[in-house]
């Protein structure tokens, strides 16, 4: 197995952003805090009397329709799948994230703010082990073209493919071995898209109010509508590994596994969750405690 890192991190210092939630539209400011050892990543509504905290926990899961939206005691935080990217692509375990309204901001549409923010801050080591999913054997789901399935691997690796009739798009297929590195590089600045069909539709039904050519890339009948055009000739599947990493995160820890997914989206990703957590015969819980006593057995992330 290679290890990425042995104990827990955090942010050094809090850090803040503003943007607009693309379903609302309204203006929201965000600050990411350090928190302490076992927190975990949990967002607390300031906008709420007593300022109530949800935890980033596939349990807390309440919709996953046009986001990964989390909920507790009728209070909820939506689109958080861009923002939960970036903690687990950073392999940030421990922050406070908070949020005066209900959605997290779309920014560029991107996880690439939240990741240079998190940079920028600093991320610090913890005295407190890391603990891991090791995959020990196949587990998955399947439905007409869709499929989640993990395997075991000694890293974290993610293999996705996407099919769409649309000349831009096609077949597109994409594998990344996640690391601190590969995802600032090759994962966080892809974008959301969407056909502009859609995108009036949701409009027209008090959708994605705040939605714009600044966060998202639209898709018109033959090409792109935006005229900055793409960052990554398949910037498209790679978004969809971006999302998948925010939505695997809710697990609550890393895992070691090669994922392999066709044409998933927020919905399917939960129900491989569920399923994941239902088969325990198929995997095992490491903690750190004592691996760096066994020089070659890990290797540090940000060198892979």
């Amino acid at each position: 197995m290679m290890i990425p890192y042995l104990r827990q991190r955090t942010v050094k210092a809090p850090v803040s952003c503003t943007g607009l939630g693309i379903h609302s539209g309204k203006k929201v400011l965000l600050t990411i805090k350090p928190a302490p050892v076992n927190h975990g990543i949990k967002f607390r509504r300031t906008d709420i009397p007593d300022h109530p905290v949800i935890s980033s926990h596939f349990n807390n899961v309440i919709d996953t329709s046009l986001a990964t939206v989390i909920g507790a005691d009728g209070l909820i935080v939506s689109t958080i799948e861009h923002l939960m990217a970036s903690f687990s692509g950073l392999s940030i375990d421990n922050a406070l994230v908070d949020i005066n309204s209900h959605e997290v901001p779309i920014m560029d549409g991107s996880a690439g703010p939240f990741t240079s923010m998190i940079s920028e801050s600093g991320i610090v080591e913890q005295n407190g082990s890391r603990c891991y999913f090791i995959v020990k054997s196949p587990i998955g789901i399947s439905e007409n073209d869709k499929s989640v399935y993990i395997y075991p691997s000694d890293t974290f690796r993610i293999t996705y493919s996407i099919e769409f009739n649309h000349p831009k798009v096609r077949e597109q297929s994409y594998t990344l071995d996640v690391t601190d590195i590969t995802f600032a590089r090759d994962i966080s600045r892809a974008r959301t898209f969407g056909f502009l069909h859609e995108i009036e539709y949701l409009k027209r039904y008090g959708f994605a109010r705040g939605g714009s050519l600044d966060n998202v890339v639209v898709l018109g009948s033959k090409d792109i509508v935006n005229r900055d055009g793409l960052r990554y000739q398949d910037e498209f599947v790679r978004h969809k590994i971006l999302d998948s990493i925010g939505d695997f995160s809710l697990l609550g820890m890393p895992v070691l596994g090669h994922i392999v997914i066709q044409k998933s989206g927020h919905e399917f990703n939960h129900r491989f969750l569920k399923e994941f957590f239902a088969r325990k015969e198929c995997w095992d819980t490491f903690l750190t405690d004592d691996i760096s006593e066994k020089p070659g057995y890990y290797k540090e992330a940000s060198a892979m």
